[in-house]
């Protein structure tokens, strides 16, 4: 049957579908655009505004980022201040669409700077690789070689690590593993500490350079025999890091929650503050959403500095899981009047190497940062989190989210609908004390019009 199927252009044709494109990447620019105006059908504008967003002169390192870049999709590049961290006060470089993240994150950061501010600390920097393999044999006869195996791990990275080293990373240690529920096929996973560096190159390098050693020692070790050569099914880094850890802690008296309360008083508030959290403990639907206004910040900040915002975030939720079921990252303590919210949160980060020093607006954020180290960062980063986290579970115990947030919208809805200068003034003037949505701010342009 396979034979007599019609060519995948006749099939194409057919369905009215454009025929797939063959090197589209050795394109130049102004043929990745027409290519796409000819599939597309492009409006006129949507091009010029290709052009618009394109840098006069430091295109260039933006081409180098990416594959196939027709233009560049700007964000806000935003500054929030008063972030006092560990006695230290800095302005946070936040880059994201949403502009009450900013606005909540300053106004947080300025409460907890007249209340001993942010109090963080790095747990441990470890991060893991994976070798997988199959292999027939027995891992507890593999176990009895592990001293050797090291020697060998060494020995093959001994050039790949020397730099690592000299600035005290490396690789720490080893286990073997086997995969649930995959009989034959095992792990070897890799502690590594990559210092200021995320390390996913450094740990990616190290892990191929071993696998085929490591295979290699297995098959021509006697004791270590099988069936079947031992081979390799793949090795790459996980972004999983559970012992990558930062705390990040705020406290103080109950009663200094008072200009948080709103209605309610001081007690009041820190007794339904606690209630929101043990329900985002408890509950995974909610859950996800408090944590979410936890990467509200994170991911900011994350984006700000060139990280992979990825990969901190597939590893933070992973871990949010550890326990068997999605839970909150953050926990509190209200006890003899005395208000204290943690958060605990993997933070896989870097300050050298990739976007990090290429990027012209992430040195630029590292240098209003004041040079971080990678532990600082990760602390810097955890005090972003809490501080949007904190504002956000406030507003829900009190005033609820909508109020401040759509306020802080208005504008965004304002352009999307053209508004001129006139008619922004009267709106933000009118929706000052009442609702604010976009069909609402329709009704009142279309007001102004008449």
């Amino acid at each position: 049957m396979a034979g007599n199927w019609p060519p995948i252009s006749y099939v194409l044709n057919t369905l009215n579908m454009a025929t797939p494109i063959k090197g589209f990447s050795k394109l130049s620019r102004e043929e990745k655009i027409k290519a796409l105006q000819k599939q597309s059908k492009l409006a006129e504008t949507t091009v010029y505004a290709f052009d618009e967003f394109i840098h006069p002169e430091k295109q260039h390192l933006f081409n180098d980022i990416s594959e196939n870049v027709i233009s560049n999709y700007h964000l806000p590049f935003s500054l929030a201040p008063n972030f006092l961290i560990n006695d230290h006060l800095y302005m946070l470089p936040m880059v994201i669409e949403e502009s009450s993240v900013v606005a909540a994150a300053s106004k947080a950061a300025s409460f907890w700077a007249k209340n001993g501010g942010f109090k963080t600390k790095v747990i441990d920097t470890v991060k893991h690789g994976q070798i997988y393999f199959s292999w027939q044999g027995d891992l507890n006869h593999l176990k009895y070689y592990e001293e050797a195996i090291f020697k060998l791990i060494n020995a093959t990275t001994d050039d790949i690590s020397a730099n690592m080293r000299q600035r005290g990373g490396g690789i720490l240690g080893f286990e073997f593993l086997p995969v649930k529920n995959m009989p034959h096929t095992y792990q070897l996973l890799l502690k590594f500490n990559t210092v200021d560096s995320m390390g996913a190159n450094f740990i990616n390098s190290c892990l191929e350079a071993i696998a085929p050693k490591l295979i290699d020692f297995i098959n021509h070790t006697d004791e270590l025999s099988a069936p079947e050569k031992a081979s390799v099914v793949m090795a790459i880094l996980s972004n999983y890091t559970p012992d990558c850890l930062v705390e990040c802690t705020v406290s103080c008296p109950v009663e200094a929650l008072k200009s948080y309360a709103g209605d309610y008083s001081p007690e009041d508030f820190a007794k339904r503050f606690k209630t929101a959290v043990d329900i985002a403990t408890n509950d995974t639907y909610r859950a996800v959403t408090h944590n979410k206004g936890i990467f509200n910040g994170i991911d900011a900040v994350v984006l700000a500095t060139g990280n992979d915002f990825r990969a901190i975030e597939a590893g933070a939720q992973a871990y949010a899981s550890r326990n068997g079921f999605y839970s909150s990252l953050t926990e509190i303590k209200l006890n003899n009047k005395h208000f204290e919210y943690t958060l605990t949160i993997p933070l896989a980060m870097g300050t050298v190497g990739g976007l990090t020093q290429t990027h012209p607006m992430a040195k630029a954020a590292m240098e209003i940062l004041e040079h971080p180290s990678a532990e600082e960062l990760m602390q810097i980063t955890a005090a972003a989190g809490m501080a949007n986290n904190f504002s956000a579970v406030a507003s829900l115990v009190t005033s609820g989210i909508q109020k401040g947030h759509m306020k802080l919208h208005l504008s965004n809805v304002l352009n999307a609908l053209g508004a001129s200068e006139q008619e922004k003034k009267a709106a933000i003037k009118h929706f000052k004390g009442t609702v604010v949505s976009y069909s609402l701010v329709e009704k009142f342009l279309n007001t102004q019009k008449d």
